[in-house]
């Protein structure tokens, strides 16, 4: 059987029912001015403007088009206005339920359609990254021969997920997180169109704000969250949502937390002092806050790998490979389940042996460098590859270390200016100690004692 089809008439029909469509779908935008951010994809001769038709005179869209970004940024969205604008029959369907098979008969029906009746047809192909190498190759005839117009979406890095002769053929575009700002007239649209609420409910700006926070720059979740809240005034016979009855709704209590103010700096301030005080319990919570109150969690993930250093350096010497791995995957998978990968990686930092060595060691050398004392680089030390170099005595006298027992040569590096001055005092926590010990025997072998 060929899956369901989606035609511009149906949707219309789905999103003059509410009995039947979520508030969601109902404020699915019509066309790609009413698409609520991403208005670096939107401007005049655009991709997309091309592929709905509107760049006059101007080349064709694309024949395949892959939307990457995080849940709740449009991918469906812009698909159904392509489908809309262009009067195509649309398909839908899901790299998690569908296989070759499905894939095909679209391909087929498609060619059916174009022989018949000269219509396009539009595969909207969600979550595009499960599909195996096999289940994507099947898509390359339609692609390279314009049965189809392929709109595939995938929340994973295209670059690791799709197989390069598809990408190759498609042009891929970058949807970026809904700012505040975007989701704020997006409930308030909600609020007032007669496709959403028709303004039987009003929403004070506290109940507005723990939207905000909660929705994380997800315009779905924002949605649904808005249509449970009026649900419940409704159903107390109350034309306002408070705060009280939102949370009641959703099941969240507002987090207090501004990402802009106050608590912002002093959650995130929280947070790496409970990973400086290996209190892992305390971290988990702060982290929490910061993950309920939708914060960035590139941010945190920012904070992760300052406090590596400047907490744990050399203490462990992973730490800080934690935090970039963990930094990458978060960049990578996005939230909700970035969430889990800042947990592990808050977890081993506390965890970790504390040194603040590496931090107090550049610090102190910056106040020497800050404070004048930055003479000349010894005569052995500088560069004597150029011609003349060595008539000033350039490199005259410099011993090189692989050619000794132990790599180790008695000769100084410092300026005289700070000869002798010892900027990096290790600790003896964890794996510091082995450095302490090593720098001690070092040390003693550059002084030629």
């Amino acid at each position: 059987m060929e899956p369901d089809l989606f035609t511009a008439a149906a949707e219309d029909r789905r999103e003059r029912d509410p009995g039947r469509s979520p508030l969601a779908v109902r404020m699915r935008p019509r066309t790609l001015d009413e698409v609520a951010g991403q208005k670096h994809l939107l401007g005049p001769g655009s991709p997309l403007r091309r592929l709905v038709g509107e760049a006059s005179g101007g080349p064709a869209g694309p024949s395949s088009v892959f939307l990457w970004g995080p849940p709740g940024t449009g991918k469906t969205t812009l698909a159904h206005v392509v489908s809309r604008a262009t009067d195509s029959r649309f398909v839908e369907l899901s790299a998690i339920t569908a296989g070759v098979k499905e894939v095909r008969a679209v391909i087929e029906g498609a060619r059916r359609e174009s022989g018949a009746y000269n219509r396009e047809t539009v595969l909207f192909l969600d979550e595009i990254h499960r599909f195996s190498k096999a289940q994507q190759d099947s898509l390359l005839p339609a692609v390279e021969n314009r049965w189809v117009t392929l709109i595939a979406a995938t929340t994973e890095n295209p670059y690791f997920s799709v197989i390069s002769p598809l990408l190759s053929r498609s042009l891929l575009l970058t949807l970026e997180p809904l700012t505040d700002e975007d989701l704020r007239g997006l409930l308030r649209r909600a609020l007032t169109d007669e496709r959403g609420l028709g303004g039987a409910v009003t929403l004070p700006e506290d109940a507005e704000a723990h939207l905000l926070r909660m929705a994380g720059g997800d315009a779905r979740r924002a949605l649904t969250a808005l249509e449970a809240g009026a649900g419940a005034a409704t159903a107390k016979g109350e034309t306002v949502i408070t705060l009280e009855t939102l949370e009641t709704a959703v099941d969240r209590a507002a987090v207090k937390y501004d990402r802009s103010g106050d608590q912002h700096y002093d959650v995130a301030s929280a947070l790496i002092k409970s990973i400086r005080g290996s209190d892992a319990d305390a971290a988990l919570h702060y982290l929490a806050r910061m993950v309920e109150a939708g914060e960035d969690p590139r941010f945190v993930a920012r904070r992760l790998m300052i406090s590596a250093s400047e907490d744990i350096g050399l203490a462990d010497p992973t730490a800080l490979q934690t935090a970039v791995a963990a930094a990458q995957a978060v960049a990578l998978v996005g939230m909700p389940e970035a969430r889990i990968i800042l947990s592990q990686a808050v977890i081993a930092l506390a965890l970790a042996p504390k040194s603040n060595a590496a931090y107090l060691a550049i610090d102190a050398a910056l106040a020497d460098v800050r404070a004048g004392r930055a003479g000349p680089v010894p005569p052995h030390l500088r560069d004597g590859h150029y011609p003349g170099a060595g008539k000033l005595g350039h490199g005259k006298g410099y011993v090189y270390p692989h050619d000794l027992p132990g790599g180790v040569a008695a000769q100084q590096y410092a300026p005289d200016e700070v000869h002798g001055r010892r900027y990096y005092e290790p600790t003896r926590h964890g794996a510091e100690a082995r450095y302490a010990d090593v720098l001690d025997r070092v040390r003693e072998r550059l002084s030629g004692t």
